[in-house]
């Protein structure tokens, strides 16, 4: 009886914990959200330190010629973007307008039997296209707010690589061990960093690709739009639906149906290519994520960070699922997390 009573017990405190801790991130998120962007992009680029110092330039240097590298691209975006964000902002709430008198152009063509006004307002407001423009105005919004923390998130990430370098020889002299008893660490940091790495050049390669097809369709904002693909491709499946959705949208509105179809085939068949033929090819078997667990972790870290935390989801919930991978305890959660086909690639190979 005491047993049970204990048991229980812990298990409260530990959802206690546990929700405290989630309170804790959301009510730190504008803090957080930066050093996790250091983190990540110190992990993407460790590969390009690593290899300037095996051509002996020195720790500091290498990592300040990646620093001020990605300084430059961030002040291009932001120089580039900035004015079209807040013109397409602007510009929102006439686009807006302009969508609910198609949708009411389209409920008057419905039979008789959805015909009433009553069942019209009905379904204009469950129909109501507006979500996807305003969640890509946030988005951007949210983006451009991130890169007013640039010289935090570049000073974070040049200390950390400055400690990528030494980090090892650390543990190892402070925890009195061999050189490799952090075997399983170091993988799990490696694999991280190639994830991130390889997920962050099919990003860019989707959002050009995206930019210069709504560019050639007469797309207004195709920069946006390209931004816009690059941010959500980090989340599979779901981010490039939610991705082509606005641009559709913006077509349907300033250019009509045929040229909507137009960008909706071409959005399909950019991630079609990148996301279903070369990207699995060079991640190979094992960075799968169930569908389930993308759709929770986008609305979870959503909620804990906001539009930023929408983007983080999937590279976070990867991590996590890495880190259990790491651990022979905890393999079988990270099966359960993963896709179909590393869970029957795991079966084959057994």
């Amino acid at each position: 009886m005491k047993q049970t009573e204990s048991k229980n017990s812990s298990i409260l405190i530990s959802l206690a914990a546990l929700f405290i801790i989630i309170y804790s991130l959301q009510a730190a998120a504008p803090l957080i959200i930066p050093f996790l962007l250091a983190i990540f992009l110190a992990l993407i680029t460790l590969r390009p330190l690593f290899w300037l110092q095996s051509k002996k330039v020195p720790a500091f240097l290498a990592a300040l010629i990646i620093v001020l590298f990605i300084m430059l691209l961030f002040m291009l975006i932001g120089s580039v973007l900035g004015t079209s964000i807040a013109e397409f902002t602007t510009a929102l709430p006439e686009y807006q307008d302009r969508l609910d008198a198609i949708l009411e152009n389209f409920m008057g063509a419905v039979p008789n039997y959805l015909s009433s006004n009553q069942a019209s307002l009905n379904i204009s407001q469950i129909l109501d296209p507006g979500w996807a423009m305003s969640l890509a105005a946030s988005l951007l919004n949210a983006l451009r707010d991130v890169l007013t923390n640039a010289f935090l998130i570049m000073f974070t990430m040049i200390f950390i690589l400055l400690e990528a370098s030494a980090f090892e020889i650390k543990l190892l002299a402070a925890f009195k061990r061999k050189r490799d008893s952090f075997v399983r660490q170091k993988i799990f940091v490696a694999n991280l960093g190639r994830y991130l790495g390889i997920k962050t050049i099919m990003s860019i390669a989707t959002g050009v690709s995206v930019a210069l097809v709504t560019s050639w369709i007469g797309l207004d904002f195709p920069l946006l739009w390209g931004m816009f693909a690059f941010l959500l491709n980090y989340v599979p499946t779901i981010g490039s639906i939610i991705a082509a959705v606005p641009a559709i949208l913006m077509a349907l509105v300033q250019l009509g149906v045929g040229d909507a179809v137009t960008t909706a085939i071409a959005f399909f068949t950019i991630n079609l290519v990148y996301g279903n033929f070369i990207e699995p090819k060079l991640l190979g078997y094992g960075v799968g994520l169930s569908p389930l667990i993308v759709f929770i972790s986008l609305f979870f870290w959503g909620w804990v960070f906001g539009p930023v935390g929408m983007i983080l989801s999937v590279p976070l919930t990867m991590a996590l699922k890495m880190a259990l991978e790491s651990n022979e305890q905890t393999q079988w959660l990270a099966i359960i997390m993963g896709s179909e086909d590393d869970a029957q690639y795991e079966v084959s190979a057994k």
